[in-house]
């Protein structure tokens, strides 16, 4: 009997170490265990519009599927935030980090942190600016110069008839961030090609709501022949059109709007005829984002740009696909 009791005993034991092995503290993918978990450190820009709230639904929820544990940070639009969240995911020693940036420069010395301490960094919806590419394992985005380039060709084909001059006023994305800056070019280098097309005003509405509606009040008292809007995502054309209807004037008539993202509000508004034309940027970016970590934090390769498949929509396209639309 007593050498029965001592083998369950020995046998207890020895599972209780098995088990304590296999869940003291993070382990990463790449050790070969068969039940590892990858750690991954997030960092949020914010929750600035519905696109950005979609995006981190999207990650949250594909994190959880991927049995991928997630430490998320919301930097709250201020780029010392993510450098703190970052530099704090490296002391952590998550298996992986991956941010979307709040402006591309300037990120150079906590990526050779997170180098030096052999944690792969993934860029999520925007890039930097870095000249050493070492820094970062891939870049997983929308190409933002193409959106750009869509929005000036849909207002080049629906002036294709008219010789007059067009005023354009243009709503930025945060200053310095890369979505801003090339929505930006690759609009200017399909409108550039006819002088009738003219940017008469343009100001960031920092990606919100409330922000856009500020800066179109202002161009409506500045700049009272305004017969396009360019807003660089949804939620500042939404705001716009406040703006445009509190002074009086219809929204897609008196003033067409092109918009990018293609967000449930921004397609409704664009069902209704209220904004003509949206470029998709979408923020469905979590499932792609896992499969590359865990590629990653396994040594192998990936490619140095994923770019997401995109469309765009006019108000009928976007009747149509309203009733089946995620975000």
């Amino acid at each position: 009997m007593l050498k029965r009791i001592s083998a369950l005993v020995l046998a207890g034991l020895t599972a209780m170490a098995v088990t304590s092995c296999g869940s003291g503290g993070t382990t990463s993918a790449s050790s070969g265990g068969g039940d590892s978990t990858v750690t991954m450190g997030f960092s949020q820009v914010g929750a600035e519009s519905g696109w950005r709230t979609a995006n981190t639904k999207s990650v949250q929820e594909s994190a959880k599927s991927a049995g991928i544990t997630l430490k998320f940070s919301d930097a709250q639009q201020k780029q010392e935030n993510q450098i703190k969240a970052i530099r704090s995911f490296i002391q952590q020693r998550v298996d992986v980090i991956a941010f979307s940036p709040v402006v591309e420069s300037g990120w150079d010395p906590v990526l050779k942190e997170a180098q030096n301490a052999k944690i792969p960094v993934i860029l999520t919806d925007r890039a930097v600016d870095s000249t050493d590419t070492s820094l970062y394992k891939t870049f997983l985005g929308s190409d933002f110069v193409e959106e750009g380039k869509k929005a000036g060709q849909w207002l080049v084909e629906e002036y294709k008839d008219s010789t007059d001059k067009v005023n354009i006023v243009e709503l930025q994305g945060t200053t310095g961030s890369a979505p801003a800056n090339d929505r930006k070019a690759g609009f200017q280098e399909v409108i550039g090609a006819d002088a009738k097309f003219q940017i008469v005003a343009t100001q960031t509405g920092d990606f919100t709501r409330a922000k856009g509606k500020e800066v179109m009040e202002a161009f409506l008292k500045s700049t009272p022949d305004i017969d396009v809007l360019y807003a660089h995502n949804d939620d500042m054309g939404l705001g716009a059109i406040e703006a445009i209807e509190g002074a009086g004037k219809v929204p897609g008539k008196d003033i067409k709007i092109i918009t990018v993202d293609a967000v449930k509000d921004g397609m409704q508004a664009l069902a209704d005829g209220k904004i003509n034309f949206i470029v998709e940027c979408s923020p469905l970016l979590g499932p792609q984002l896992m499969d590359l970590a865990k590629k990653v934090v396994n040594g192998e390769q990936v490619p140095a740009r994923v770019v997401t498949e995109e469309t765009t929509f006019t108000q009928e396209q976007a009747k149509q696909a309203l009733p089946s639309r995620q975000y």
